[in-house]
């Protein structure tokens, strides 16, 4: 009898083990499932600040007051919204290389002025020219054409068509992703001008029209220039526990036929924090 009291009372014993083990099982899994969630919380929150910074940004150059309407220079705007901070940046996107309508010389001189050497430099105008032309036939700087592209063992071939984004450059031959990454900022496909406006344009643009990489000192109590109505907005949200978002994107001000809009979306990113 005691041989069997004591079977049962180590039974229940290893029961109760058991059940304490699968409860604090459970308790470990609910919380870290409660901080996985918590986790995507402040994610989200960090992201909808970043693009209510987007928001604000665009009501700022829309604004019909001079002294609060907001310079699309690239310089850096930074406010809180409900304790967290946001950092926009707004630069006019006439101030920019535009890919399909830039000349030859000019994307030579813009590689050059990103460091690349006059050789290195001369075969990628050449290839980007020829990415965007519609005809087969090769630049005489140097020919990037469909049988250039199979010779470097690349698929596909030249484009022979205008870029659609400034993110097609890295298919362009010759094209290293470093490079790319250096003059994705400095160039885009929306602003239609065989030239960039100097004065919008940053330093790397300025040096590749062979001006001081210095602009103009700017009178901060004059009222903005009208800008192209085109813009690249970035837009950085930072959390109190460090959690933070971006987004980048690009804006036509103007209703989009939408009730109420007032801008056109042309590119909408999110990017790295």
């Amino acid at each position: 009898m005691r041989a069997a009291r004591g079977a049962a009372l180590l039974l229940v014993l290893w029961l109760v083990l058991l059940l304490s083990g699968l409860v604090a099982g459970y308790a470990l899994s609910a919380r870290v499932e409660s901080m996985q969630g918590n986790g995507v919380a402040r994610a989200m929150v960090a992201q909808e600040a970043a693009r209510a910074g987007i928001e604000y940004a665009a009501s700022r150059l829309l604004d019909p007051d001079p002294a609060r309407r907001w310079v699309a220079d690239g310089r850096s705007y930074r406010f809180a919204l409900d304790g967290i901070a946001i950092d926009v940046a707004v630069r006019d996107e006439a101030g920019k290389i535009d890919l399909n309508a830039a000349s030859f010389d000019l994307l030579q001189a813009f590689f050059e002025a990103l460091g690349e050497p006059r050789a290195a430099a001369t075969r990628l105008a050449a290839a980007v020219v020829d990415w965007r032309d519609a005809d087969s036939l090769g630049q005489p700087a140097g020919s990037a054409e469909d049988a250039d592209y199979a010779a470097a063992g690349l698929d596909g071939g030249a484009k022979d068509a205008p870029f659609d984004t400034v993110s097609e450059l890295a298919q362009v031959l010759g094209m290293r992703p470093a490079l790319q990454a250096a003059a994705a900022p400095h160039l885009t496909v929306y602003g239609g001008r065989a030239l960039p406006d100097a004065g919008l344009a940053d330093a790397v643009v300025r040096k590749t029209l062979g001006l001081s990489t210095q602009a103009a000192p700017v009178d901060p109590a004059a009222p903005p220039a009208p800008g192209s109505g085109t813009y690249s907005i970035e837009s950085r949200a930072r959390l109190a526990d460090g959690r933070s978002a971006r987004w980048s994107v690009v804006l036509r001000m103007g209703s989009s036929g939408l009730p109420g809009s007032t801008y056109t979306t042309l590119h909408w990113a999110a990017g790295e924090p």
